[in-house]
């Protein structure tokens, strides 16, 4: 049996994604033309980015981390060939500095800021830049700090849970019972699915709570299988990842009787991350949803060769927000909230994506499939807004 605890020590699943230089550009839809007005910038001027960072934390990995959205930023602003000038600022990973460093680079004349990293630093610098009208568009994936001048970069539950409801309202998996922890982050993930099952022509016929232990896990699955059996459940859709109770969730569940032949399982995370969680047998046949993996080998390939070593896979959301930035720049655009929300969006390193009015980020995603515990993509990631992916 994996063990809960020994999978958390092999780490969490993260979003990576590829870089081009050709991700500069917005998607297959013309961006807006400057009209002149508060929305223009001076033809021919570079706009300030202020990148916020947690160089300084005393979080184990953030040093490190901080490096990588750095080399990536400092990437996507190399090709837009001088549109961006790029200041760095360091919140040592806490709110309070991160909210003095958004007035520092206020006063330094940033026109945007991109970072911080977590939702409360994020948070913090947004309301500080609140009054001068500048956004913010941070590496956190907390919707609930999303709106105002505050949009977050990183891929979010409702993003996936749309993207996977959608995707199993098309192939005929309609029903479905949701397995998730009776925790704060179970409750958001459940939430998501709800929403998005209501929008995909997706019944939610069952709830498969269980308290977070490997005790509760292991008395939970009698009542889920029989819940999955009496609502006629065609699917059951798993919110934790490898590093909570995906492990013994995947391996409990088929033994317990929920076929995965006849029953679909489908994940709310990142199933290939370790790769070994590809082997659990609950997840053969299993889908989930990624970015399009040879955009992400493409990234990380860039990376490896500018700065000798792999890029943090939240490196790709550093490069996103100065890309799109730099995108509105090159026509002369500002980075109000006008215009990043424009409907086109942007292709970044995580394909393409496109902020809403609300503060949050929609991001093309492929479905995968396990097969023989390898990834293989049934269902690629849209390349635009156009298409039937969204």
């Amino acid at each position: 049996m994996f063990n809960l605890l020994g999978m958390a020590r092999k780490g969490r699943s993260l979003v990576a994604a590829l870089g081009l230089t050709a991700v500069v550009a917005a998607c297959d839809v013309t961006l807006p033309t400057a009209s002149g007005g508060g929305d223009a910038l001076p033809d021919g001027d570079a706009v300030t980015v202020a990148l916020l960072v947690p160089y300084g934390s005393p979080t184990p990995g953030d040093e490190g981390l901080a490096r990588s959205l750095e080399n990536a930023a400092r990437l996507a602003a190399a090709d837009l060939g001088g549109g961006v000038n790029l200041k760095i600022y360091r919140t040592a990973g806490q709110a309070g500095t991160a909210a003095a460093v958004a007035d520092q680079a206020i006063a330094e004349g940033a026109q945007v800021i991109v970072g911080p990293l977590r939702s409360d630093a994020a948070n913090a610098a947004a309301v500080a830049a609140r009054d001068d009208g500048v956004n913010v568009l941070a590496f956190s994936n907390n919707t609930s700090i999303a709106g105002g001048n505050l949009f977050v970069l990183g891929n979010t539950f409702d993003n996936i849970a749309s993207r996977m409801m959608r995707y199993a309202g098309s192939q005929g998996r309609s029903r479905v019972v949701v397995v998730a922890p009776r925790t704060p982050v179970g409750e958001i993930a459940k939430a998501s699915i709800t929403r998005a099952a209501a929008g995909a022509n997706v019944q939610i016929v069952g709830d498969g709570s269980f308290e977070f232990s490997q005790e509760g896990i292991a008395s939970a699955v009698p009542a889920i299988n029989e819940t999955v059996r009496s609502s006629g459940a065609t699917a059951i859709m798993l919110t934790d990842d490898s590093a909570g109770a995906l492990p013994l969730l995947a391996e409990l569940l088929p033994n317990a009787g929920i076929d995965p032949a006849s029953v679909k399982y489908m994940g709310l995370t990142r199933w290939d991350v370790p790769p070994q969680t590809l082997s659990l047998q609950g997840l053969e046949g299993g889908w989930f949803a990624l970015p399009d993996p040879s955009l992400t080998a493409q990234f990380n390939a860039r990376y490896q060769t500018a700065y000798g070593n792999p890029p943090h896979p939240l490196a790709g959301l550093a490069y996103d927000g100065v890309a799109a930035v730099g995108a509105l720049a090159a026509k002369n655009l500002k980075a109000t909230g006008g215009n990043l929300t424009q409907s086109s969006g942007f292709a970044g390193v995580n394909g393409v994506f496109r902020l809403k009015r609300n503060g949050t980020v929609e991001r093309a995603l492929a479905i995968a499939q396990v097969t023989n515990a390898q990834v293989r993509i049934v269902d690629a990631a849209p390349k635009s807004f156009s298409s039937g992916g969204f």
